[in-house]
């Protein structure tokens, strides 16, 4: 087969895959780009059908060899990391017969690799700081093509697709698509052990963070949050300049666990903490790195202490590519936020419905915390769909200790997605688990279950968030239309 290592040329792609967010971001670029873009998925709803419907582009509904024959002139296929040769009747074809093939990843480090890069990466936040990157950017007058992983509300879109030399990208870490990326400068915004299918522990998670930084040149920039021990583990591979950013001169203090592990001791403020990690850096011959902390300058529009930290490291990325505080404030005080990242989706009987892709543990604290805060006397209900079987066995106490702040939670049964069909946990496992720390969890198994539970009993008084990385956010928009 023959190897690919440019896209000039290649008229007209066919994706396997294609409603995968990344997928669409990737396919509404080449688009652009003047390609005839087509492609196939399953044959369920999913909130990209929307964008391709407006791209006009003809997706099959449901995998079949008949498609693939019906594409004659396609000379190029790309499929999502989803989906092989095994478990894909398409691309099986595909092979037989020779086309040429690439992943998602590999389609996009090609494109990535001809710009100057600028690539996001961590275990969360990674789709809002794209987002707010791309907008300070395009804000600037610069020009960027950017792709992030759910559709910016102020483009209606996912991507822009710019004219200048700069390319800004959500870099997932999933199946280790961080090695097809070689970036100029990066955004590490957090560390937490997932996706425990493709990496049998957190030292092989955190080496493709590792391995993904020492790539930076010397000439590039790191910008990475600084009040965690992992990522400033991984921050000491980077030979390039640091910006270290947090809550350092605010309340946010360095937990003795952390300090332990990281090697520091005696941390009993803020700037004792900056100090020690300043002499950490120095022994290890770090001789770039500023400190910054989050601007009272902030005032932005979507809430959450996670969502303050993601703006600051955008603020200090966009200052040092010469961006004027004044521009880089303009855009991120204006931010509306992405789809499916505590998006207002509309009411039911006065009850307020809002849906978030939240599937980690430190992803559901985070944002039930930010409406907890928001909404302090409404009475929060959370419907929870785990997203794979391997997180959901892997981090289930994690998992049973992140719902404090409903003071409701439905666990619907466990989307296993394309990635697995079942795996030695079950939804009431985890109920049972969150049972101990607190009283209103129940186990619905359906999402058409849940909506007849929810349909008739919701009011005024209460905020409904759906929350998964699966379809559970087509119940919000159900609730929110019927």
């Amino acid at each position: 087969m023959k190897k690919i290592s440019s896209l000039e040329g290649i008229e007209n792609v066919y994706m396997i895959g294609i409603k995968g967010v990344g997928m669409v971001g990737l396919a509404e670029i080449l688009k652009k780009q003047g390609k005839k873009i087509s492609g196939s998925d399953i044959n369920e709803p999913f909130f990209t059908d929307q964008i391709l419907e407006r791209l006009k582009i003809k997706v099959y509904q449901g995998f079949s060899v008949k498609n693939l024959k019906n594409r004659k002139r396609v000379n190029l296929i790309v499929h999502s990391t989803a989906y092989n040769s095994e478990n894909n009747k398409e691309l099986q074809l595909a092979n037989e017969k020779g086309y040429p093939i690439l992943s998602y990843p590999e389609a996009l480090g090609i494109l990535f690799k001809s710009k100057v890069g600028i690539a996001v990466c961590g275990s969360h936040g990674k789709t809002t700081v794209t987002a707010m990157l791309a907008l300070v950017m395009e804000e600037a007058g610069m020009k960027p093509t950017a792709l992030v992983g759910s559709k910016i509300k102020q483009l209606n879109s996912s991507v822009l697709v710019g004219e200048s030399e700069y390319m800004v990208i959500e870099a997932d870490e999933y199946q280790n698509k961080l090695a097809y990326y070689n970036p100029q400068m990066v955004i590490l915004t957090s560390l937490d052990f997932d996706h425990p299918d493709y990496f049998k522990d957190f030292e092989a998670y955190k080496k493709v963070f590792k391995d993904f930084v020492k790539k930076i040149p010397a000439t590039g920039i790191l910008v990475v949050w600084g009040e965690s021990a992992t990522t400033l583990e991984i921050a000491m591979e980077a030979r390039c300049e640091l910006l270290i950013y947090g809550f350092f001169k605010k309340d946010l203090l360095i937990s003795s666990g952390v300090a332990s592990k990281y090697g520091l001791t005696n941390i009993d403020s803020n700037n004792r903490m900056i100090n020690d990690i300043r002499e950490k850096f120095k022994e290890a011959g770090k001789k770039r790195f500023n400190f910054i902390s989050v601007s009272e300058k902030l005032k932005l529009k979507i809430i959450g202490r996670h969502n303050l930290l993601n703006a600051t490291a955008v603020f200090a990325l966009g200052q040092k590519m010469g961006i004027s505080e004044k521009k880089v404030l303009k855009a991120l005080n204006n931010f509306e936020g992405t789809a499916r990242r505590m998006e207002v989706i509309g009411t039911r009987k006065k009850a307020l419905i809002i849906d978030d892709y939240a599937h980690h543990p430190e992803e559901v604290k985070a944002t039930l915390q930010a409406l907890r805060e928001k909404y302090p006397k409404k009475n929060l209900i959370c419907v929870f769909h785990p997203h794979t079987f391997t997180r959901t066995k892997a981090l289930l106490s994690e998992f049973a200790q992140s719902f404090d702040k409903a003071d409701e939670v439905i666990v619907l049964d466990i989307y296993g997605s394309a990635r697995e069909k079942q795996g030695g946990v079950i939804a009431e496992d985890l109920v049972d688990k969150m049972k101990m720390f607190q009283q209103n969890v129940y186990h619905i198994s359906t999402l058409e279950k849940v909506f007849d539970d929810l349909k008739d009993r919701i009011g005024s008084n209460d905020v409904v968030v759906t929350m998964g990385a699966g379809n559970v956010c087509t119940l919000a928009s159900k609730l929110a239309r019927s």
